[in-house]
């Protein structure tokens, strides 16, 4: 299933999230909360994660530094969690310190293989980033010089 779309939902004063119901059966078998590179929590599927880690982490050298601080970060700032009964996931509070997120209102986007769930504030301001570069960066990849 691909994660797309939009929506605000609430973190309670638990630091539970309720996952958008039509994600749920996609998430039914645990998920892995990482800190993303940007300020918010990414959610995948467990199995999903498992691919990520293999592609991207595993190719990394571990006698290099970077190498060595990169799988850390990951690995360090990542969490195992399972829905509830209610379809929530419980965020752990260094992930929370992280997305700068608190009790009330935060966006989850989806983006293809996983959620992300950013503070509502942030969200905006990077959302106006994106619609304010989205054609210079399409142009900049269509041409091949971009990363």
């Amino acid at each position: 299933m691909a994660f797309r779309g939009h929506y605000e939902h609430n973190l309670d004063s638990k630091d539970r999230l309720t996952v958008p119901a039509r994600f749920r059966a996609a998430l039914a078998d645990g998920v892995v909360l990482c800190a993303g590179l940007d300020p918010c929590v990414e959610v995948y599927p467990t199995a999903d994660y498992v691919r990520f880690e293999q592609q991207v982490l595993s190719e990394l050298n571990p006698l290099s530094r970077n190498g060595r601080m990169m799988r850390r970060r990951f690995h360090g700032r990542s969490h195992d969690e399972n829905l509830d009964s209610a379809g929530r996931i419980r965020i752990p509070q260094h992930l929370i310190t992280h997305a700068e997120l608190a009790e009330g209102p935060c966006e989850v986007i989806g983006v293809a293989d996983h959620l992300e769930l950013w503070n509502t504030e942030a969200w905006a301001s990077h959302d106006a980033e994106i619609d304010a570069t989205a054609a210079e960066i399409a142009e900049e990849l269509a041409g091949g010089t971009g990363g």
